[in-house]
């Protein structure tokens, strides 16, 4: 039987511990009843006391475990924060060393959403991949620089440390660890109890592009300005650096480690974020579309549009265009 060890630190999204809780107790049952099995996990809240307030003291959850009283565990779920994520994460250091200790005893450990900000405070995914919410994505690159964030990836599997992307994409990690631990057939047919569509890969089509805007260096800031103004003009790097009298070398290394993109990187997904909101609130063709964000060839904006969303722009107006059904 494997031992989870779900985390109830304060600060916590109620939603983000119920949930795996449920999940997992749901597979036992399932287990049990259609299989004629025992029960494959032994779920336990654990704390570092007894009750726990969360969502600013209006609920209490009351650990089932608390955790200098676990001396061995197979998986950690670490769930999603709320609010001042540094202050969370002082709130509930002490967690940390216990993660660590764990998991070099051989246990694994998976975080949900936000709850990537306590896993790599552990340091334990230094150099490794991790997916968190996407509107987290420019203050988790600023803590953990160390650490390679992956923002449109819905899960990571790191030689057993796992994350989730944002909000409830955690419940697809939670499949695929279902899948792994009980095989295909109850990961599916708990995907299908619980409405979850297995095997998605990408929280890219949900993503709102924002540009990485933190960081201090006021010629980028200049430069990033200048792309997201004149979206619908074609824009060069040379021009670019020309216009802030840099090198094109300079500006390009400058860019990059302020923002996270390349120079053309930036472009394109300044472009396909307006193509987005166009898409998402007109009756404008792909094509007209395509023309007022700066692309004169179709087939270069279709291939870059489903890159980076995942979805080909007919296919994103058919899920997301705001226009109701009469209006169409």
């Amino acid at each position: 039987m494997k031992h989870i060890s779900i985390l109830v630190p304060q600060g916590a999204l109620l939603g983000s511990i119920e949930g795996p809780r449920q999940v997992f107790s749901e597979v036992n049952t399932m287990v049990m009843g259609q299989l004629g099995r025992p029960p494959m996990f032994k779920v336990e809240l654990v704390a570092l006391t007894k009750d726990v307030p969360v969502y600013d003291g209006l609920y209490t959850i009351k650990a089932d475990a608390l955790l200098k009283d676990i001396s061995k565990t197979d998986l950690i779920i670490i769930p999603a924060l709320q609010g001042d994520v540094g202050k969370a994460i002082e709130q509930n250091a002490d967690f940390i060393p216990w993660i660590i200790r764990q998991h070099s005893q051989g246990s694994e450990v998976a975080s949900l959403c936000i709850g990537a900000f306590l896993l790599a405070s552990t340091g334990l995914v230094n150099g490794r991949k991790v997916s968190t919410h996407w509107l987290a994505a420019d203050a988790f690159r600023k803590a953990f620089p160390e650490v390679e964030l992956v923002e449109d990836r819905i899960l990571t599997d790191e030689s057993g440390i796992y994350s989730s992307g944002g909000a409830f994409s955690y419940l697809n990690l939670l499949i695929y660890l279902i899948e792994k631990y009980a095989g295909r057939e109850i990961a599916v047919v708990c995907a299908k109890t619980f409405q979850i569509d297995i095997d998605r890969k990408s929280q890219s089509p949900f993503m709102m592009f924002k540009g990485q805007k933190t960081h201090e260096d006021d010629t980028i800031h200049r430069a990033q300005e200048f792309i997201e103004k004149n979206v619908q003009d074609k824009i060069s790097v040379d021009q670019l650096a020309s216009m802030l009298a840099l090198s094109r070398r300079n500006l390009e290394r400058r860019f990059k480690k302020a923002t996270a993109n390349t120079v053309v990187e930036y472009i394109q997904r300044v472009r396909v974020e307006a193509a987005k909101q166009n898409l998402e609130s007109s009756r404008d063709n792909v094509n007209e579309v395509m023309y007022k964000v700066g692309y004169t060839d179709s087939k270069a904006f279709r291939s870059t549009f489903k890159r980076i969303t995942g979805l080909s722009p007919v296919q994103y107006r058919n899920k997301y265009n705001r226009l109701t059904l009469s209006e169409n």
